[in-house]
């Protein structure tokens, strides 16, 4: 008879995204994630396979506990322009304040992995398909609402917006200086006047 997990999975899986966010997949041992983890290497195994079993339900969890929370930003009620005002402002000050330099777990692991490993790099364009489609619903709001043009193409700022996400998070891993951030993200935000 099978022993019943001695784990919250949900609390398990924060701690091992925290140390793949900060280490990255290859630097992160197994060691490492059992330390963090608070569970045994038995425990690891028999409940997500392997290191990459986990990584690949950290990519899952990542979704739903962080990607998709800051999205939630941009369905608020109000002005859909402020909502993605709102949205870069706050992702700057949460980079600039991150001593850890983590940017985006998404990003990241595109850079690591994703070049080598179809399964993560199919997880990862989902997961950037959200967050294109995340901005597109809140441009489409603007529209309707009288904040952007008939004449602009909603799905071009869009990807625009997502790929200028990430690299404001790729910088802010280099150079956490808010100054240089409030810049990045005052340019970010120009194209929607």
């Amino acid at each position: 008879m099978a022993r019943p997990q001695q784990f919250e999975r949900e609390t398990v899986l924060d701690r091992a995204m925290q140390t793949f966010w900060c280490q990255g997949y290859h630097a992160t041992s197994v060691q490492d994630l059992v330390d963090a983890m608070g569970i045994n290497r038995g425990s690891l195994y028999h409940a997500f396979g392997d290191k990459r079993g986990l990584f690949m339900a950290v990519l899952d969890h990542y979704g739903g506990a962080v990607r998709d929370r800051w999205l939630a930003e941009l369905d608020r009620p109000g002005s859909a322009r402020g909502a993605i005002s709102g949205f870069f402002a706050r992702l700057g000050d949460f980079a600039a304040a991150d001593r850890r330099r983590r940017g985006c777990l998404m990003c990241n692991s595109a850079v690591e992995l994703a070049p080598h490993d179809p399964e993560v790099a199919a997880r990862l364009t989902a997961g950037f398909a959200a967050i294109e489609a995340g901005f597109l619903r809140a441009l489409m709001r603007a529209r309707r609402q009288g904040e952007i043009g008939e004449g602009r193409d909603l799905r071009a700022l869009a990807r625009f917006l997502t790929a200028s996400l990430q690299g404001l998070l790729v910088i802010a891993k280099a150079v956490p200086d808010r100054a240089l951030l409030e810049d990045m993200v005052d340019q970010i935000l120009s194209v929607l006047e």
